[in-house]
This record gives C-alpha cells, sequence and structure tokens, in this order.
C-alpha cells in the first residue's frame, strides 16, 4: 500500500538510474540507489527493503491490553510493546496478526479489526506496518510459539488509560506500539459513545 495523495501524485519523482541489492538479509535488503531529481541533479539513496509486518492490539474481554515485553539487541534493552511480526513473502497481513497473536501471546481472536497502516521510517525504509485490533480473545490450544530471538518475552496487561498514560511519560516509546494503543483507544471510545 502507497501513501500518497491525490495532491502528490500529480508531482514529479526522481528517475532511478541504478539499482543494486549490497546486502540481502533475513529480515531487509540494503539497496543502493543512483537517481536523478527533476531538476537534473544526482543523488544516491540507500534503502532498506523490508517486506513490512503486522501489529496486533490484543484486547481482553475486561477492557485491558496485552503487552509483550521484549529484548531489543539495537536498542540493547527490554521495551514494550505489541504483539507484531514481519510478513513472510506474499503473506496476508490480516493472517501474520493472526499468526503473531498466537506466537507471542498464546491467544486466538474471534475478531481481528484494521485501524491502519504506518510507514516507519519512510526516509531510508520500505517497511509498512499494518495495525489491526484483536478482540474476543481465547487461549489458543497450540500455546506460544515463541522465536529463538523471543524466549525471554514476558506478557503483561494494562488497562487502556494506563498505557496511555505510559506513553506520556515516555515509558512506551516504540512507535508501532503508540499508534496502536492510541488508535485503538480511539475506536474503543467511539463504540462506546455509539452504544449509549
Amino acid at each position: 500500500m502507497l501513501f500518497i495523495s491525490l495532491r502528490i501524485k500529480t508531482m514529479p519523482i526522481p528517475k532511478t538510474l541504478k539499482s543494486e541489492i549490497l546486502y540481502h538479509g533475513r529480515v531487509f535488503d540494503l539497496v543502493v540507489e543512483d537517481i536523478e531529481y527533476p531538476s537534473g541533479r544526482l543523488s544516491v539513496r540507500e534503502i532498506a527493503k523490508h517486506n513490512g509486518g503486522s501489529v496486533v492490539v490484543p484486547l481482553l474481554d475486561d477492557g485491558k491490553i496485552l503487552l509483550v515485553r521484549q529484548y531489543r539487541h539495537p536498542l540493547k534493552q527490554y521495551i514494550l510493546e505489541l504483539p507484531a511480526g514481519k510478513l513472510e513473502p506474499d503473506e496476508n497481513p490480516l493472517d501474520c496478526a493472526a499468526r503473531e497473536l498466537r506466537e507471542e501471546t498464546g491467544y486466538e481472536a474471534a475478531s481481528i479489526e484494521k485501524l491502519t497502516d504506518i510507514c516507519t521510517t519512510p526516509g531510508f525504509c520500505t517497511e509498512i506496518l499494518h495495525i489491526y485490533l484483536a478482540s474476543g480473545l481465547r487461549r489458543s490450544p497450540k500455546g506460544q510459539a515463541l522465536e529463538e530471538g523471543e524466549a525471554t518475552l514476558t506478557l503483561e496487561t494494562y488497562s487502556m488509560a494506563a498505557a496511555a498514560a505510559m506513553i506520556e511519560r515516555g515509558e512506551i516509546f516504540d512507535g508501532k506500539t503508540i499508534c496502536g494503543i492510541l488508535l485503538a483507544e480511539k475506536k474503543i471510545q467511539k463504540t462506546q459513545c455509539a452504544q449509549t
């Protein structure tokens, strides 16, 4: 999915003169492209090509949400975030969300609803994350299926208000998690208002 407004679609875009994959990784590829701007100026762009992923806000029947505390090696610390994972090639984002919910939390959802899509770092990365709200949660008979890097992952439950306050205090600072929590909170409030 591309995030281009109608106004921007009519604007000229740079021409790619050369594109080369310098590194093919498990998570992303590093691509270097020589481009020519509409002005005629030349530039080199380094791009992390990423399949994207899905993020899920797991809403428990009591209105609390499940978060995972997970070690993130680039940051050298454990952080609190929503369950999420990388899309496999040609995988449907909804299927990825359901898979990640089960693998990381051990829950399955009766309903998974799309909240939005976000581009995480459009200055150098093609990653687009698909954010969902999952409700009607029930324990999966399969339980969790954690990968090696997730072996120390722990589950924590928070009220929506507590999670929003943690965002304001900087205790939750993962971008996808901030987007998911705030959008889910707004959606739940709208639903509750419509029911009264």
